[in-house]
């Protein structure tokens, strides 16, 4: 399956050198190129991308503010964003997840890096980050937001197996990490956390951990919880 790309950045020599790198990778294509926020909305309407590399400051409407737009469309329930950020965007992290960010990456990230980023977040795999920690997620995201009756109604219909998955997720752990420490497959990890986000009408697992960390199931002073005796 190829891995459709729509490029959003005000810099067009940095839309360039990654449409290059896309387009000479096997399994990826550019599908289009955007200057400001709204026109990357309009293009993924357009050609509905699987995954927008999205960078956080430009013109006419910024990537936060587009990404909102993305996510709450219905149409494009699909599309993942990718948010590119440098180390002085760091504070925008937590609300580019809120927004329906799938994950974030550091402009200092190799092409290697930015591939295997992309088509994890195509996949709806991972919050992806390879430079990001524990400490910079839990920095932003401490503080919770108030969580919908909606959604406190549907954490009343995960499993306690599917809740101790899901703090771990919001801990940064993977599904391989996740299973060690649950003494589980990783399929049977993956399989609980498919679960969690199905019922929780879960984007993804960056949308996972949003909803983990507006709740209050975990905080900042989490720690990785022991495994529960119920599956």
């Amino acid at each position: 399956m190829t891995v459709r790309v729509l490029l959003a950045d005000d810099q067009a020599l940095l839309r360039g050198t990654f449409r290059m790198l896309f387009d000479s990778t096997e399994g990826m294509e550019t599908v289009g190129e955007a200057s400001d926020g709204r026109e990357a909305v309009e293009l993924a309407r357009d050609r509905h991308p699987d995954v927008i590399l999205m960078d956080i400051r430009m013109p006419e409407l910024d990537g936060l503010a587009a990404t909102r737009l993305i996510s709450e469309d219905e149409d494009l329930a699909g599309v993942k964003v990718l948010i590119l950020t440098t180390f002085e965007d760091d504070e925008y992290v937590a609300e580019a997840l809120r927004a329906g960010a799938s994950g974030f990456l550091g402009k200092g990230a190799s092409p290697e890096e930015l591939l295997e980023a992309v088509r994890t977040v195509a996949e709806g795999e991972a919050l992806l980050s390879p430079r990001a920690t524990r400490a910079l997620i839990t920095r932003f995201l401490a503080q919770p937001e108030p969580c919908t009756a909606a959604v406190h109604q549907r954490l009343e219909c995960l499993t306690p197996r599917e809740r101790d998955v899901m703090r771990l997720v919001a801990l940064g752990l993977s599904n391989d990490e996740i299973a060690e420490r649950l003494f589980v497959s990783p399929l049977t990890a993956k399989t609980h956390v498919n679960r969690a986000m199905a019922k929780l009408a879960a984007r993804d697992r960056a949308q996972l951990v949003v909803i983990a960390y507006q709740c209050g199931l975990v905080s900042a002073a989490s720690e990785p919880v022991a495994p529960s005796r119920t599956p």
